[in-house]
This record gives C-alpha cells, structure tokens and sequence, in this order.
C-alpha cells in the first residue's frame, strides 16, 4: 500500500522542464540540467544564491574577503563553504574547483577581453550566467532599474529548477517595496549624490549602476544619471555645481562611512554643499548598494533619509 501510494506521489509531481534557456547580457544560454556544483562572484551574488535557498549547490565562492565586504549576517551562512579567491578569480582557480556554473558580472568577477569569461570557461565545462546589471560592459543596455535585479532572481530560478521559488521571492520584493515607497513624493525629487571612494576624484554611480534605481525608488534623483557608464571616476566640480541635496555613502573596504563624511566636511571646496551643510547623509553597505535582495532595505534607509529634516 505505501508503495502504491508512493508511486502515485512520484507520478503526479511535474518533472523540472529542462532544458531551459535564459537571457544572459547578449547571449543565450542552455542548460541540459539544474548545475549541481556552482560558484558565485561577490557578496550581492551569494547573497542572490542563498536568497534562493541555493546554497547545497554551490562549491565555493570568489571576490568577497578581500574587498572586505563580508558581514556578519551572510558569514554564517557560507560558513562552511570555501572561498576560492579573496577577489578575482584566475582561469586556473576556477577550474581547479571543477565547477559547471559560475554566477558574475563585468566588474563583477570578470572584465572584458580578460581571462575569465564566458568564452574562455565554456572549454572547461562551466557555463556562465551574467548579472544584469553589468551588461553595459557588453552591450547596449536600459538604464538601471529595480527589474535589474528581480530578472537576475527568476533567471536563477530557471536555470536551478526553482522557478516557483524565485517568482515568490520576487513578488514579495515587489510588495513590500510598494509598502515601502507608498507616499513617496516623485515630483520635486531630491538630488542626491553616490559617493563610493576616492579623495582626489570620487568613483560614483552613473545611469546603469545600482544605485540609480534604488535613489529613485526612494524619490530622489541621482545627479550623474547622464553618466553614460555603470559605476566610474568623475572629477569634483560637477558634483559641486549641481549641488547634492543628500549623499549616498557606500560603506566597504578600508576607508569607513566615518572617515568619508569627515572627508567631506573637513574640505573647505565643499562647504557650500547643501548635503554637507545639512549634514545628510545616508549610509548604504556595499551589499545593499550592488543588486541583490538587500536592495529592499537600501530603499527602506534611503526612503528614511530622505524624509529626514
């Protein structure tokens, strides 16, 4: 009887519809079967893994430690698992894992004309599927949005089998970022400035970043959204000329959130700043400014900030 029984469960639960093929920056991609051993670059890209309950499938990570971008929340979480480079990984490093699947992005793990590509891990067995919102690197792309990260999500779930899983994840994303954002005053945006590093020229965010999403998810504008790049160095002067009303710091690596505020406020060319005047700032972690599923709470802080008096 239980047999019978099982038999009858086994029969009526759909089989995986594989292959699948999904969009990746101008290539499609083909997998003949879920990947069984995968690797993913940077810490939103593990984070995007894990999110989809995909960390049984996974045999190391890359480009973390080393940036120091690992926090407390997501170490436990990959605790057991090793990571395979502190920043880029080589060709060598990769294979050497035996992997069939490596999650990253230009700028993200890979750079084009580099060594590690789609093109150059194809021989190795290892297919690649590229974060979207790095596609800029490639080819032609819209300019950012929230859809940016939700696409990465439900593609995942194609290519791991867990499609149910990640349209969940998406639309709850999606719903609480409607919650989030209801009241949000879009007609007079605020402008805001994305201040990632650098004393002599800032490296900021342009119209294919991130960033430029979640700032205007939150009723802002990004002052360098016709920066036609992703993430880039810029001079100081347009950032004084068009006179942020708030700044987004991006807290990672070396140099603390502190000690860039204290950058900005000890420098007298910038003392006229509305953002520096009024001291408003809004501290985002590099995990939450990258695109992953803690884009949701960038918005929530960036939505707070912005209220602030």
């Amino acid at each position: 009887m239980r047999l019978a029984c099982l038999a009858l469960l086994l029969s009526a639960t759909p089989a995986l519809a594989f292959p699948v093929t999904v969009q990746s920056c101008n290539r499609e991609v083909t997998f003949d079967a879920p990947p069984a051993r995968a690797i993913a670059n940077d810490v939103n890209l593990v984070e995007m893994m894990l999110a989809l309950g995909l960390r049984d499938r996974m045999v190391g990570y890359t480009g973390v430690s080393g940036w120091k971008t690992l926090d407390e929340e997501l170490r436990k979480d990959i605790a057991e698992l090793p990571e395979l480079s502190a920043q880029y990984p080589t060709r060598e490093v990769l294979a050497g894992a035996e992997p069939d699947f490596f999650f990253a992005g230009w700028n993200y793990g890979m750079k084009v004309g580099g060594e590690v590509t789609p093109e150059t891990l194809e021989p190795l067995g290892i297919k690649t599927y590229e974060l979207t919102e790095s596609c800029i690197f490639v080819g032609p792309k819209a300019k950012s949005s929230m859809q940016d990260m939700y696409a990465d999500l439900l593609n995942l779930g194609r290519i791991f089998g867990v499609e149910d899983r990640a349209k969940e994840l998406v639309a709850g994303y999606e719903a609480r970022l409607a919650e989030l954002t209801t009241g949000v005053n879009r007609a007079t945006p605020l402008r805001v400035f994305v201040y990632d590093s650098g004393e002599e020229t800032p490296f900021t965010a342009g119209a294919y970043a991130m960033p430029t999403a979640l700032i205007e998810a939150a009723g802002g504008v990004n002052i360098m959204d016709d920066l036609d790049k992703s993430w880039a160095t810029i001079a100081w002067e347009p950032v004084v000329d068009r006179n942020p009303e708030v700044i987004v710091i991006v807290n990672y690596g070396d140099v603390t959130a502190e000690q860039k505020i204290a950058f900005l406020e000890g420098n007298p060319a910038f003392a006229n700043i509305d953002a520096v005047k009024n001291d408003r700032y809004v501290v985002l972690e590099y995990v939450e400014a990258t695109p992953g599923p803690r884009n949701i709470r960038a918005v929530e802080k960036l939505v707070a900030g912005f209220a602030a008096d």
